[in-house]
């Protein structure tokens, strides 16, 4: 494992980290939907990296799983500094519809669409926007 990959882990942890949750005022760190071990980086070619964060939404039946997906997903977009491809899954068997909302967040134009909605691209940037 290359110290790039590490920095690239490192980085990915760091970004999500902070990323609140859209009903509470905690970030997605201190509820355990993420953590360090749900970060993976792979390297797939020169200079790219494949990033997986697996994340556990606080109930299975999480109606804000999706939106917590489309939070990360947009956070990491914005702030990794390094070229990627991002795969965002919900920890397995931790959600009722879990493949649903697995092909949603991975799924270029539905991300797309969702953040052409006024309401949901507000949430999400109050998630993913740093607090001062």
């Amino acid at each position: 494992e290359s110290h790039f990959t590490a920095v690239c882990f490192s980085s990915a942890s760091d970004i999500i980290r902070t990323i609140r949750d859209p009903e509470k005022p905690n970030t997605l760190e201190e509820l355990e939907v993420v953590t360090e071990s749900c970060v993976e980086v792979q390297e797939i070619g020169e200079d790219e990296y494949l990033v997986i964060i697996r994340f556990t939404p606080t109930v299975p039946h999480c109606s804000l799983a999706t939106l917590i997906g489309l939070c990360l997903r947009i956070k990491l977009q914005r702030c990794l500094p390094f070229r990627h491809k991002l795969e965002i899954y919900i920890s397995e068997g931790t959600h009722s519809t879990e493949e649903d909302i697995n092909k949603q967040i991975n799924d270029k134009e539905r991300v797309a669409a969702a953040m052409e909605n006024p309401n949901l691209r507000e949430i999400v940037e109050q998630c993913v926007t740093e607090p001062d």
